[in-house]
């Protein structure tokens, strides 16, 4: 009989806990929108799992464990390439890089390491089909999943994972003795240390309490507990005393959050913010909050873990999505900034920002048409002048599309616009330079340079028009500026220099130049060939 259902209703350990007692034999599907994993049962233990259109991570798992070097990775990946039948282990085998038990061992580590990868999925739907079997998988394992249940548990560090099992701390919970006498599944100290006192009597409070360790510590490891079966809920008491003083210090808390971040002292509104996870773990306002900061203070990384929590544990308000999708893209993760923005539009149809966010994003994926599209609704949106970030946008993607009068016609508009904002004008400086009209893009370039002189990308523009226009010192002196101010600006730069310095006949110079030039861009043929020369004259 076919198993099916959603994992809202039900959470994927709890499904392979069932086919686990069942003994079943059969694969397990699991989808996530576009994301697709199978999990193969033998007789209740796991043989195999693998995850769609994701990577192959036996490669990754084995640079991490330090059997093979990035390099070792990349030349089988490069053979991979002219040899699709082989798989990458069976490559790296045959390049004696690693040995066959290796491969063994770490084809192991790949399955176990894709079952705790699923555990991660909340959403979606599950689906087993009895007596299916891999199809053409030369390695087959056999894994008491009680083992994995418990090894994923864990590895969870999401409050939202936790909380699915443990909504609140007055829950009381009993410990199985029997299954857990009969398992072969190995516990943590921690969940060593609180068997005796999950007698049925004490709530979690209590158990913190009385163990000494933390929540969260405590909250992992009864979650791993509860996720192999080996602990069951067994009632709740409640204290309206306790909750009420909780409650009166989240909102202390939090009312010094918003208070330090409207002023700008963000440190400490960050402290506060964390006090409020910490007193309400599953609230996603506090790492809303955390995020904006983050975001202000361009840590990205951490700006995106903490707007990924938001949206995890409820927080479905468009701002959470627009601000993850910002954090996505600066982190140069652009499809899932793609992604998060459509979850913004969709909550949020006459936001021109989050439209003018999404068409960017577009553009950063060459999706042109999609790009113009989000970019011009953004546009209606706005019913006002839009934004110079709007015409810098549209008008190179216009360009980009080859669309060159077009993205002219933006340039000019937004300029005009705003005549002091330097990357609009430099835009129109390059599109008139395209255009061939030389004189009116140096014009535009010096213009914009004397509004925004720290701007290296202008220095080198006007070092380019000077050096077409065969004016080697005025490009001189706009090259020495552009690297002064970005010194890994890019090789071109260094190339261009090292020239003008060979007509001057300061060879010694020239191939420093070419030489930082090669360091920036080492495929630099023009380079290799001028250094060559050099060494051929000396």
């Amino acid at each position: 009989m076919a198993i099916k259902g959603s994992l809202k209703e039900a959470s994927l350990p709890d499904v392979l806990q069932l086919l686990a007692l069942g003994q079943k034999t059969g694969c397990l599907s699991i989808a996530d929108r576009s994301n697709f994993g199978y999990i193969f049962f033998d007789k209740g233990r796991i043989c195999y799992a693998s995850i769609v259109n994701r990577r192959d991570r036996l490669g990754d798992i084995l640079v991490k464990h330090a059997r093979i070097t990035d390099e070792q990775l990349a030349a089988a990946v490069h053979k991979q390439e002219t040899a699709r039948s082989k798989k990458l282990g069976e490559i790296l085998v045959g390049m004696s890089v690693i040995t066959q038990a290796d491969l063994e061992r770490y084809m192991r580590v790949q399955i176990e390491e894709s079952v705790y990868y699923l555990f991660t999925w909340t959403q979606g739907t599950f689906n087993f089909e009895v007596d299916v079997r891999p199809e053409q998988q030369n390695f087959l394992v056999s894994i008491n999943p009680e083992s994995l249940l418990l090894e994923g548990a864990r590895r969870v560090d999401e409050w939202s994972l936790i909380e699915k099992k443990i909504p609140s701390f007055d829950l009381i919970f009993l410990l199985d003795k029997d299954r857990l006498a009969i398992s072969e599944a190995k516990l943590t100290d921690t969940q060593q240390r609180i068997l005796p006192l999950l007698d049925g009597s004490r709530d979690v409070n209590q158990v913190i309490e009385d163990s000494g360790l933390g929540e969260f510590e405590i909250g992992k490891a009864l979650y791993g507990l509860i996720t192999a079966g080996f602990a069951h809920r067994a009632g709740r008491t409640a204290s309206a005393a306790d909750q009420q003083i909780t409650d009166a210090r989240v909102e202390e808390h939090r009312n010094l959050g918003v208070a330090f971040y409207k002023t700008g002292m963000l440190d400490e509104a960050t402290r506060e913010f964390r006090r409020v996870a910490e007193l309400r773990p599953g609230e996603p306002n506090a790492h809303f909050y955390i995020g904006l900061v983050a975001l202000k203070q361009a840590r990205w990384r951490e700006a995106m873990e903490s707007l990924r929590l938001a949206a995890e544990r409820g927080g479905g308000r468009p701002a959470v999505f627009h601000n993850l999708a910002f954090a996505y893209e600066q982190l140069g993760r652009l499809d899932e900034a793609e992604a998060a923005y459509g979850e913004a539009a969709a909550r949020a149809r006459t936001d021109a920002k989050v439209y003018l966010g999404w068409g960017i994003v577009a553009l950063k994926r060459e999706d042109y048409a999609g790009a113009a599209g989000r970019l011009d609704r953004a546009r209606e949106l706005f019913g006002r002048v839009p934004p110079p970030a709007w015409f810098w946008a549209r008008a190179l993607t216009a360009a980009c599309a080859g669309e060159f009068e077009v993205a002219e016609d933006f340039a000019e508009e937004g300029a005009e616009a705003y005549p002091s904002h330097a990357p609009l004008r430099n835009n129109l400086a390059v599109l008139k330079e395209l255009a061939g009209d030389l004189p009116a893009a140096e014009d535009l370039v010096r213009e914009a340079r004397q509004n925004e002189p720290s701007l290296p990308q202008l220095s080198k523009n006007l070092g380019d028009l000077a050096y077409r226009g065969s004016r080697y010192d005025e490009a001189w002196d706009a090259y020495s500026r552009a690297v002064e101010l970005a010194p890994d600006l890019g090789d071109d730069v260094y190339f261009k220099l090292g020239n003008i310095a060979y007509k001057r006949n300061d060879r010694e110079q020239a191939a420093q130049l070419w030489r930082k030039a090669l360091e920036i861009n080492p495929k630099h043929e023009l380079v290799k060939a001028n250094l060559d020369t050099l060494s051929a004259l000396s």
